[in-house]
């Protein structure tokens, strides 16, 4: 007999919260930068908020993924073995589990109202959730998708700005921010989906490899990232609090997305999850805790 806490511990798994590493440090770096707009720090009880809220919102968007994709899921060899297709949790579950993370994103934003008087993030929360639900299915019909995803996660900087200084949002700094974050995700999401290029063709699903082709959807891969790199250096050279730490933060991310690049070249696929997880993972840590040190040693 299963546990009360093991269909939990099932989807926590299935959607590894782990990974959450790859937007919250940027949504973090724009806590600073818009604090330090303001021209301090960030205190103890919005960086707990933020992280609230950039915890809950990516479970919900995982576990409405989750729920969404399980015939699909059930039908590739891959994936088949996920929390749902598997048995190991209930596609009601899932979705209960969406629905209570969504209310408790929404709590948790009006925090900021409640205790910074901010109805900012609150207002905005339906609107962020609605686009986070909306990417699972656009693969049905769209290859867009990926770079829907990559504006799914660039919003968490954005959202950051919103909660902490929303005045920090006529500065062009957030934008850049979240302008490397769409390209970084969009790109190494069309890598990801190299993985199913046939399974994709077969359940008539779009990505970028099954309807443009592997090699066309690398170059556009390899384009998205050049773009991400391209708004990194126009931060690092604009903005005020970021300096040394972060210019060469930026210099380590290009050789990283060169690395995560060549471990696919020639349409590899056998070492995509060092591409796709170990990879993101250390730029996006890298990146943010760099940068966040050179807010802090501004002030």
């Amino acid at each position: 007999m299963h546990s009360t806490a093991s269909p939990v511990v099932a989807l926590a798994r299935d959607i590894k919260l782990s990974h959450s590493i790859f937007a919250l440090p940027f949504a973090l770096l724009a806590t600073f930068l818009a604090a330090a707009h303001g021209g301090g720090l960030p205190g103890w009880d919005s960086v707990v908020l933020i992280v609230a809220c950039m915890v809950l919102a990516r479970t919900f968007a995982m576990s409405v993924n989750r729920w969404a994709d399980a015939r699909i899921d059930r039908e590739n060899p891959r994936t088949a073995g996920r929390a749902i297709p598997a048995g190991r949790v209930s596609a009601s579950f899932v979705l209960t589990a969406a629905i209570v993370c969504a209310a408790g994103t929404v709590v948790a934003a009006s925090g900021f109202w409640v205790i910074h008087d901010n109805p900012w993030p609150v207002i905005a929360s339906p609107l962020v959730l609605g686009w986070l639900a909306l990417y699972s299915f656009t693969k049905r019909f769209t290859w867009f998708c990926h770079l829907v995803l990559g504006v799914a996660l660039a919003l968490s900087p954005l959202a950051a700005t919103l909660a902490i200084t929303p005045e920090f949002l006529a500065s062009k700094e957030p934008y850049l921010l979240a302008l490397m974050v769409a390209c970084w995700v969009a790109g190494f999401d069309v890598i990801y989906a190299l993985q199913d290029v046939e399974m994709d063709r077969k359940q008539g699903l779009h990505s970028m490899p099954s309807r443009l082709g592997v090699e066309p959807a690398l170059w556009v891969s390899r384009l998205l990232h050049a773009g991400s790199l391209a708004a990194l250096v126009v931060l690092a050279r604009t903005s005020p609090h970021l300096h040394i730490l972060f210019a060469v933060g930026v210099g380590l991310v290009a050789a990283l997305l060169v690395l995560e690049h060549a471990l696919v070249w020639g349409s590899k696929t056998h070492r995509i999850n060092m591409a796709f997880f170990t990879v993101n993972g250390v730029i996006s840590l890298l990146l943010g805790g760099l940068g966040i040190i050179d807010v802090i040693r501004s002030l």
